[in-house]
């Protein structure tokens, strides 16, 4: 009795010996040094691996840097001190880094506002709305609200309330992930010192809309006229001008003038 019991645990004893003497030799055989320089970048990086550089996580993209086939400034969020460690570790001049970036989704089109034009009950996600006669909003250009952006995210910098997707600003990273998830294409990155954003993305005639969201941009052109070097008209949507030395008191006049309150301007 106490044979069958003793000579299977031997067996798996010796078996398990056996297979852990073969892991050792087959990983010493195959391991793969990494350059000093390789492991000099890996450690500048942040290690959230997001995957905004392209690259499969930290590890790709310190290979890449390393092999030059990538460029120092390529981590998405790492900034600019995260690209003067690496030029540093690479011995070239830094990039810089570019200024810090946030998303905006460019609609305001709430469960109140927004018109749907039928109720959907299915997968919620973007894509698989979209699919279905193009969503269920009225407005061609409106937030669909399933959060496939929200998913996407890597930081939960952003969250659908209301039926839109709202993006937290002091979370976001810039890395993309929702820029390229979002169907509707309304999820766009800008300057994080950018103070006016048009939440609209609706190129409609103002009465189709206003018809469609009560939020909408209706191209009236007040932004414009009221402050013409933040603000201009493209194909009867407003659109901000990108710079950093506009008049803050200018900027929440023309956001105030705004019939459909479709302007926000951050401090």
């Amino acid at each position: 009795m106490i044979e069958t019991v003793i000579i299977p645990i031997a067996v798996l004893a010796i078996l398990g010996f056996v297979f852990a003497v073969a892991l050792g030799f087959v990983s010493e055989k195959f391991h793969v040094e990494k350059s000093v320089k390789e492991q000099q970048v890996r450690n500048c990086l942040p290690g959230a691996n997001c995957g905004a550089c392209g690259f499969p996580g930290c590890d790709g993209l310190a290979a890449a840097i390393a092999k030059g086939e990538a460029p120092v400034n390529a981590c998405a969020i790492g900034g600019k001190s995260t690209t003067d460690a690496i030029a540093a570790v690479m011995g070239v001049e830094s990039a810089g880094g570019s200024d810090r970036k946030v998303a905006i989704v460019k609609c305001d089109g709430t469960c109140d506002a927004a018109k749907d034009l039928y109720a959907y009950s299915g997968l919620e996600d973007c894509r698989a709305q979209i699919a279905l006669f193009g969503g269920k909003k009225a407005c061609n250009y409106g937030c669909l609200g399933c959060g496939s952006c929200e998913k996407a995210c890597p930081f939960d910098a952003i969250h659908v309330k209301d039926g839109v997707a709202l993006v937290d600003r002091e979370k976001c990273v810039a890395c993309g992930k929702c820029v390229t998830t979002c169907p509707k294409n309304i999820i766009t990155l800008v300057p994080f010192s950018q103070k006016q954003v048009v939440i609209c993305s609706s190129h409609d005639k103002g009465k189709d809309a206003r018809t469609n969201c009560g939020n909408s941009c209706i191209g009236c052109s007040i932004c414009a006229k009221t402050y013409p070097e933040a603000f201009a008209m493209d194909n009867f949507l407003s659109v901000e001008q990108i710079g950093n030395e506009f008049d803050h008191d200018l900027l929440k006049q023309a956001a105030e003038k705004c019939p459909n309150k479709c302007i926000e301007v951050f401090e």
